[in-house]
């Protein structure tokens, strides 16, 4: 079978690289990937090679007056930004911010890899195992000092299955198929964050690296990131098998299993996933007054509805879709999620507050406005 997964959202499944200052340079709106291959062998027939390679040791970034020439004629391909204001913002903003993340690219081009697909779906098959109680269950066990390094990793066994008795056995999913780069595009994101202004009042903030966060009316003096992304109506190709075998009745009685584990048994758990999350953003949208956000995932909830009735799913995933879509545990009672987290030293700050957890949100910016949340997809098969 075929799966076919279309791009809602801007999404970005990376490939763990990231364009530095010095690898490209904006020229017209448009990031131009330099061909240092090219540069450099043309600089090497004469004078000019020792001053460009001493600015590529020294710079943070290419000086256009001395170089720009190169992004006029030695790009390796051309990709624009999503909206031609955003140039200015990317001359003022700060260097560490100026990174980058690419897509994964393989020979035929960008891709999704498999393994992104199966995540997410495996995230949602447990968070629609997980039992009311677990997640308390599991905070009565964290005391003491020493605390395990994977303490929610008896639950995933329990919900999937332990080791080769693991459910999500049943598929296996691969890369997509190369896709054009034609709908690709540089979007600029901002992250959000709530201010305390009373009980259950909140007002929107945008973060500033090293300076805490500026007043949500002036998204602009935030600190911007910049992200290669599909844009939404893009489509992926790849190729989906179910083992049948696993699925035998008295291969099933062997491992234990109840229940048949299908790709419709996948999709309902995403959906029920999905749903979970979406519920929790549309809540974020509205403590943080934005309208575009809050519009976003009431199309996005009507996407799920649509995809439910068609036989398809909902997933959240790659770079910037956050906490929301790699816990499986957003479903359990919030006081004993925070209690759980709270014992966490990678959390126990945020907990500690008392502002809602997550209080930060990577939000899309569309025509300069916020206006999406990153990486949600719509994933179906057999077409």
């Amino acid at each position: 079978m075929k799966y076919q997964l279309k791009v809602l959202t801007p999404t970005l499944v990376g490939d763990g690289n990231r364009l530095s200052p010095i690898d490209y340079m904006v020229w017209r709106d448009q990031v131009n990937v330099l061909n240092q291959h090219r540069i450099f062998k043309l600089l090497s027939k004469g004078p000019r090679l020792e001053g460009y390679l001493q600015q590529l040791q020294k710079a943070t970034r290419l000086d256009f007056a001395s170089w720009g020439g190169f992004a006029q004629n030695y790009a390796d391909r051309r990709i624009p930004f999503e909206d031609a204001s955003y140039t200015p913002f990317f001359n003022s903003a700060p260097v560490e911010s100026l990174s980058i993340p690419t897509f994964a690219t393989g020979q035929s081009g960008p891709f999704i890899p498999g393994a992104a697909i199966k995540g997410a779906l495996r995230t949602a098959f447990v968070f629609s195992r997980l039992k009311p109680g677990a997640v308390h269950d599991l905070a009565d066990k964290l005391t003491g000092e020493r605390l395990p390094r994977r303490p929610a990793e008896d639950l995933e066994r329990h919900a999937a299955g332990p080791g080769g008795s693991d459910r999500m056995r049943v598929v296996s999913i691969g890369d997509s198929a190369g896709q054009s780069r034609e709908t690709f595009k540089v979007y600029l994101l901002r992250l959000s964050t709530l201010i305390a202004r009373g009980p259950d009042q909140f007002s929107l903030g945008w973060k500033q690296t090293g300076r805490g966060a500026v007043d949500g009316k002036r998204p602009d003096d935030a600190t911007p990131t910049f992200a290669e992304m599909a844009a939404p109506g893009t489509t992926f190709e790849g190729d989906w098998r179910e083992n049948a075998f696993l699925n035998r009745e008295e291969v099933r009685q062997m491992l234990r299993w109840s229940q048949p584990v299908t790709h419709q048994t996948l999709f309902d758990a995403a959906n029920q996933y999905a749903a979970k999350q979406l519920e929790l953003h549309a809540r974020y949208a509205q403590w943080a007054s934005l309208p575009l956000l809050a519009a976003s995932v009431a199309d996005l909830q009507q996407k799920l509805d649509a995809a439910k009735s068609a036989g398809g799913c909902l997933l959240a995933i790659g770079w910037g879709a956050g906490f929301l879509s790699k816990s499986a545990a957003i479903g359990a009672d919030e006081a004993d999620q925070r209690k759980v987290l709270g014992m966490l030293p990678f959390y126990n700050k945020a907990i500690q507050s008392g502002l809602p957890f997550p209080k930060t949100r990577r939000v899309v910016f569309l025509k300069n406005k916020p206006a999406a949340l990153p990486g949600w997809v719509e994933l179906r098969v057999g077409l």
